[in-house]
């Protein structure tokens, strides 16, 4: 039995103030009246002072700390991908509920780890993937429900950005495989997100991975051939090379009764939406497309919405650990297919 929270302000701490966490603070803010922000932790004393002035809340550098002296409901993990396992952890052994950002872990043991310590904790674990509350997706999401495609023959997904080599030398974390992973871990997670939640479970991939022009250790660019268990197949193209900016993000879904492409800078504008059958909601095509300039979109906020319901006791998680994993099995096995040069069947273990 989880607990919950009633009659009060849920009390919240972010930990790590990068480069996502602006969008874990506006919404902590738009939600004001449901959320106390009451520290933030970070290693870099700058950072941290810099925020605990701004947000006018206490200060940690060791998240131990943090955790011995606040009475927290719930701790929001901006911190490197391959620091959230353990930090979970941490967060979990002392009974506060874990929101982390994508992806939930760089390896597949330390997602299970995760979910086992929280499972154990009696503690919830939310796992970030907002862009699932993107107007252009819920609509896609819908007509896939509803099996407006018929049979769903071909997938593709484009995931064409750019990140300079001064983005990863910003930090000494950046492009590694310990704390970050690459293109497709890193930036692309996301839209490997997509290709479970849209389409179904993933029953083997093919994957080529290159580092052509960072100074990094992991990939900026890659390939992945996607066989899906219904039969479908399916490619997906990530590069952080674009020039002279972030150039696409999309996916293309083709079936027997429908074609769809949404696409943009970062699937923000359906471009293409043919259906054998008409309904009503196809009107709202148009509307539902939004300009922007972030790559994050805006769901944030609706992600924290329902962290509010859940600790209320009124919903269910949209993504929790198992959710977070069904993505992180499809990296890891894209991954050790690039690496081995072969196919790699799907689930990793039984």
């Amino acid at each position: 039995m989880f607990s919950t929270v009633k009659q009060r302000k849920i009390r919240i701490a972010i930990v790590g103030c990068g480069r996502v966490s602006k969008n874990h603070f506006g919404s902590v803010e738009a939600h004001a009246d449901d959320f106390e922000l009451v520290a933030v932790c970070d290693t870099n004393l700058h950072i941290l002072k810099e925020h605990t002035a701004r947000y006018a809340v206490k200060g940690y550098s060791r998240l131990e700390e943090m955790l011995e002296n606040e009475q927290l409901d719930v701790v929001s993990l901006c911190t490197p991908s391959g620091t959230h396992s353990q930090q979970a952890i941490t967060v979990a052994h002392a009974g506060v509920h874990v929101i982390t950002e994508k992806p939930m872990a760089t390896r597949w043991n330390d997602g299970l780890a995760m979910v086992r310590a929280c499972d154990t904790a009696g503690v919830r674990l939310f796992v970030v993937k907002q862009n699932r509350s993107n107007a252009t997706l819920q609509l896609l999401k819908r007509a896939v429900k509803e099996k407006r495609f018929g049979r769903i023959n071909m997938v593709h997904i484009n995931v064409f950005w750019s990140r300079p080599q001064d983005y990863y030398d910003q930090a000494k974390w950046r492009g590694t495989w310990e704390l970050d992973g690459g293109a497709f871990m890193n930036q692309a997670s996301h839209y490997v997100d997509l290709i479970e939640w849209l389409i179904g479970p993933v029953a083997s991939v093919q994957a080529m991975m290159s580092t052509l022009k960072r100074d990094i250790e992991v990939e900026d660019t890659g390939v992945l051939n996607i066989r899906w268990r219904n039969g479908a197949l399916g490619s997906m193209s990530v590069t952080m090379l674009a020039y002279p900016k972030n150039y696409e993000g999309s996916i293309t879904i083709l079936g027997d009764k429908g074609t769809v492409r949404v696409g943009g800078v970062a699937v923000n504008d359906i471009q293409d939406w043919h259906f054998a059958d008409e309904q009503d909601y196809d009107k709202n095509i148009k509307e539902a497309n939004y300009e922007t300039t972030s790559v994050y979109g805006f769901g944030h906020p609706l992600y924290y919405k329902n962290v509010i319901d859940v600790l209320r006791g009124d919903a269910e998680p949209d993504t929790d650990g198992r959710e977070g994993l069904k993505s992180l099995e499809v990296l890891i096995a894209a991954y050790l297919s690039a690496r081995d040069g072969k196919t790699v069947n799907l689930p990793l273990e039984y």
